[in-house]
């Protein structure tokens, strides 16, 4: 069984991809619009299933180009976090004994055997 790719459908992804990286907020925009068009140049020959891996990295690479795509609505970088996302533990609000009881208690014993 072969996969074949039609030659329209080669052209729009490849299409897709130089639209999204024209507006890829990154310094290195231009390098990746230009990666983007050697590679396709580079396996333009490539047949069976060297050419269906290398169209699977190109759609792979668009999913991750369409996250940065704003011109649609498509962007969404909202957080939502819990009401508490850190509870305290069972029993934090009873009083431990902290560094700064144990230094006073310390302090109370030497003035206790100062005096005596």
């Amino acid at each position: 069984m072969s996969r074949q790719v039609a030659r329209s459908d080669l052209l729009h992804l490849y299409k897709r991809l130089l639209r999204l990286a024209e507006v890829y907020p990154s310094k290195n925009r231009d390098g990746i619009y230009s990666a983007i068009r050697d590679e396709f140049r580079l396996n333009r020959t490539l047949e069976g299933d060297k050419a269906h891996k290398e169209i699977q990295l190109a759609y792979q690479g668009l999913g991750q180009l369409q996250q940065f795509d704003g011109r649609k609505g498509t962007a969404n970088f909202s957080v939502t976090l819990e009401q508490n996302p850190f509870p305290k533990p069972d029993g934090a609000d009873e009083k431990r004994p902290g560094v700064s009881d144990g230094i006073n208690r310390l302090a109370e014993e030497r003035a206790k055997t100062d005096s005596s």
